[in-house]
């Protein structure tokens, strides 16, 4: 019964992430099918704005950088059973993107216009930055990473295998794709408005940050593996001759 019950729990976290993470796809483009995107109108008074919106950010960068540690999961891991130890994660990291859509203070005023063909070089940007956010998660091991895997094993009575360290397909050429497809989908637009400048600004520091910390856990995990591969592999971009060099056999990305 508990298994039945971490199943369920662990699948209605997965999908209020997928449904989030969509809406962020709409919420970033400013597509017409979001009820309310990065660039809705009214704007609003600017400090209030900038306030508000600072904090939503902290608050998603602080929840997703701090439950991922290590020393945050072997306490919470007292009061939350370790299977769906992962679920809660993606949950609150959910309802973070949740209230971020909800609460975020719109400041379109417009920084920079692109139009015309490279307007469209641009938005072929934005989409495949989220092509790569997705391919990346499948090569990380996407259902581990979202909470699946770890329940199906306690379903079926088994337990997870020692990591591994691999390189697969963008991991020869960056240590971070994921985060590279991110960056490309919060810069990439054809009009940059003061309060998605402000969203990308303050997402790219926190990428950045967040790498440290992650690059630390896996320095940790995979010592002098990790280390060979740092120096042969760039970490958001792509060293001359670093592919042929990568060959070092999970791929090495912690949790974000």
């Amino acid at each position: 019964m508990a298994g039945l019950l971490f199943g369920v729990y662990a699948v209605t976290s997965y999908l209020i992430f997928f449904a989030a993470f969509l809406y962020a796809i709409a919420f970033v483009g400013d597509l017409p099918i979001a009820p309310k995107t990065i660039d809705s109108v009214p704007a609003g008074a600017l400090v209030p704005a900038l306030i508000v919106n600072a904090l939503l950010l902290g608050l998603f960068a602080i929840q997703h950088s701090v439950m991922a540690r290590p020393a945050f999961k072997r306490w919470w891991t007292r009061l939350i059973p370790p299977p769906i130890e992962r679920s809660t994660y993606v949950l609150f990291a959910s309802l973070a993107l949740v209230a971020l859509y909800v609460f975020w203070r719109p400041l379109p005023q417009p920084i920079w216009t692109v139009t015309g063909p490279a307007a469209m070089v641009i938005i072929a940007l934005f989409w495949a930055g989220w092509g790569i956010v997705l391919l990346s998660t499948f090569l990380i091991s996407h259902f581990e990473l979202f909470g699946l895997a770890q329940v199906y094993r306690r379903i079926r009575g088994r337990t997870a295998a020692a990591p591994t360290f691999r390189t697969p397909a963008f991991y020869r050429l960056v240590r971070h794709p994921l985060y590279v497809g991110f960056i490309f989908a919060f810069w990439a637009t054809p009009t940059m408005t003061l309060g998605h400048l402000f969203f990308a600004v303050g997402t790219l520091g926190y990428i950045l940050v967040a790498i440290q910390f992650e690059e630390r856990d896996l320095i940790d995990t995979f010592g002098e593996r990790y280390l060979a591969y740092r120096r042969q592999v760039g970490m958001l971009l792509p060293k001359i001759g670093g592919a042929k060099r990568a060959t070092l056999s999970s791929p090495p990305s912690t949790a974000p």
